[in-house]
C-alpha cells in the first residue's frame, strides 16, 4: 500500500475539522479504548442473551464486529468493485469473553493500521456506496459504538459514544442527519435505535459511504 503523508492524516472531515481535531486513526484508536472498557466491564454477566433490539446474543454481537472491521480493512486493502472480500475472521466460540475482546482489538488495529498507510485517492466497494479510508475508518467506529451501546444496554450497564467521534461520523456517514439532537442520540436515531423529539425511531436504515 502506498503512504502518502495526507493518507496518514486522514483528518475528520466537514465542520469538525479544526487544528484541534485529531486524525480518523486517533478517533477510531481512541473509541476502540472507550467501547473494550465498556464491555469489560460486564464481562462477568450472561452473554448468551439477546443484545438490545437485535436478534443476536451479546457473545454473537462480538463475533460480528470482529467480522465486520477485519472486513472493512480487507476492503480497503483489496480494493474490489462489486463484492465483499472473501476472508471472514470470527472469534474461539470457546474463548472467555475478555479473551474475545482481545481479539475484537486485533481486529480494529488492523482496521485503524490499514485506514493510516491507505493512499486519500484509494476507493473500496461497500454495499452501501464506495468508499475512501476516511469512511471505513468512520464505519468502523459506528459499528463499535452502536454495538457496544446494544451489548452494554442489554447487560443493564451505561455507556454513550462522546459527542467529538458522534458527531464526525454523522458528518461522514449521514449527510440526512436531524440537526439540533445530541450527537449519540442522533447516531442511534440514524441507526434505528430510538427515537428523536418528533422524529419516530427508523424502521429501516443505512449510511452513505460515498465520498462527498
Amino acid at each position: 500500500m502506498t503512504v502518502t503523508p495526507a493518507a496518514a492524516q486522514h483528518d475528520v472531515p466537514g465542520p469538525m475539522t479544526s487544528a484541534a481535531t485529531p486524525p480518523w486513526t486517533d478517533v477510531l484508536a481512541a473509541v476502540t479504548d472507550d467501547c473494550l472498557a465498556a464491555l469489560l466491564e460486564g464481562a462477568d454477566q450472561d452473554w448468551s442473551r439477546d443484545a438490545h433490539g437485535l436478534d443476536w446474543t451479546c457473545r454473537r454481537t462480538l463475533d460480528h464486529l470482529a467480522l465486520g472491521l477485519t472486513g472493512y480493512a480487507g476492503l480497503l486493502i483489496a480494493r474490489p468493485d462489486d463484492r465483499y472480500i472473501t476472508l471472514f475472521a470470527s472469534l474461539d466460540p470457546e474463548a472467555s469473553v475478555p479473551d474475545c475482546l482481545d481479539g475484537l482489538r486485533i481486529a480494529a488495529s488492523l482496521l485503524t493500521a490499514t485506514v493510516r498507510e491507505t493512499a486519500a485517492d484509494v476507493r473500496a466497494w461497500h454495499p452501501w456506496g464506495h468508499s475512501d479510508a476516511t469512511g471505513f475508518a468512520a464505519m468502523g467506529v459506528t459499528e463499535l459504538a452502536v454495538h457496544t451501546y446494544d451489548i452494554t444496554r442489554a447487560l443493564g450497564l451505561s455507556w454513550s459514544l462522546p459527542d467529538v467521534p458522534s458527531a464526525a461520523v454523522l458528518g461522514r456517514l449521514f449527510p440526512e442527519a436531524p440537526p439540533g439532537h445530541g450527537p449519540f442520540d442522533t447516531l442511534l436515531w440514524c441507526t434505528g435505535r430510538g427515537a428523536l423529539p418528533g422524529l419516530a425511531r427508523r424502521v429501516e436504515w443505512q449510511w452513505d459511504g460515498t465520498v462527498r
